[in-house]
């Protein structure tokens, strides 16, 4: 009998080993719920010059709060001193240039071209005098005609005087053409673009925050040379975030734009929220592409999916994980 009851026993105790065993081969066997896992992202703006410099100075401090137009940066320039100093030499030069064009020359210049004109006049009376006397006596064949001629040649030099002088007394009352005037007014205009332009590049150099934000990042340091386009700060939007996951499409699951999403950020306490799905594309497929045919499924692919959460979320900062806990249509 006692025989029996320690046989009775060991069955049960083997029995109820295997019960243990099996479930915990149940246990560790079972497929675990399926995490999928982003990250919270915000707009990021990178602030660059158009001048190359040296950093002068910074007026903002990494994780600083900015407001859209603040200085942040000031950038010191030789160069463009320079090209101002240039400039505006260049513009007083056109503008003279102008000025002598459009108010013709002075009274002084027109003046000595009368005087001019009027000794021409007189050099021509004395000179027709002569050649008339020449070529009445020439008629009278009491001169030769080498004489003739000479007087002659004389005659109409002083007439050619005359008529330059006349001109250049016309012109000094008139002042200069209409062409050069057009010329004087374009050299100006030409100037005062290229002041224009030192202007422009003369703003570069106090770089300003292109919209409210913190200041995330700080790259060269005060006195460090940078180069034209170089990135010098980061301004991040806190006002406009969003959040990004990497989906295999085998876990998709019909997910579309418009759908409600229930998040939880581990790292404000596991608070929860509600987001709105706004963009799904896929991945580069080399980046992405996951080959499963030899287990006798098929080719995966990974794709981006966006949520925007549905109201602002205090505390919420770039970089911070999300989990995602459920879907609705």
């Amino acid at each position: 009998m006692k025989q029996n009851y320690n046989l009775l026993i060991g069955v049960a105790g083997l029995v109820g080993l295997v019960l243990v065993i099996a479930i915990l081969g149940y246990i560790v066997s079972r497929p675990k719920d399926i995490v999928i896992q982003g990250e919270a992202e915000a707009t990021e703006y990178r602030i660059s010059g158009k001048v190359p410099g040296r950093i002068e100075a910074f007026r903002g401090e990494e994780g600083q709060q900015v407001r859209k137009g603040d200085t942040l940066v000031i950038i010191d320039s030789p160069e463009i001193r320079s090209k101002m100093t240039e400039a505006n030499a260049a513009k007083a030069a056109a503008t003279a240039q102008k000025e002598k064009a459009m108010h013709g020359a002075r009274q002084e210049q027109i003046t000595g071209a009368y005087e001019l004109w009027q000794k021409a006049l007189v050099g021509e009376d004395v000179m027709r005098k002569s050649f008339e006397r020449i070529q009445s006596l020439h008629q009278q064949k009491v001169v030769s005609d080498q004489k003739y001629d000479e007087v002659e040649a004389q005659y109409r030099a002083a007439v050619a005087t005359a008529k330059a002088a006349k001109s250049q007394y016309d012109m000094a009352v008139k002042g200069a053409r209409q062409e050069d005037k057009d010329a004087a007014v374009a050299l100006v205009e030409r100037a005062n673009a290229a002041v224009e332009l030192v202007n422009a590049y003369q703003d570069e150099i106090r770089l300003t925050s292109p919209a409210d934000g913190i200041i995330a990042a700080r790259y060269p340091k005060v006195g460090e040379l940078v180069g034209q386009g170089s990135p010098i700060m980061t301004i991040q939007d806190l006002s406009d975030m969003w959040f990004t996951f990497n989906i295999r499409e085998d876990r998709l699951h019909s997910m579309q734009q418009g759908d409600q999403i229930t998040l939880r950020i581990p790292a404000l306490d596991n608070r929860e929220i509600r987001a709105t799905v706004y963009y799904i594309a896929v991945r580069e497929s080399y980046a992405t592409w996951r080959a499963t045919k030899e287990i006798g499924e098929f080719d995966t692919r990974t794709f981006e999916v966006r949520a925007r959460p549905n109201q602002a979320v205090e505390g919420l900062r770039p970089g911070m994980s999300v989990i995602m806990i459920s879907r609705e249509k």
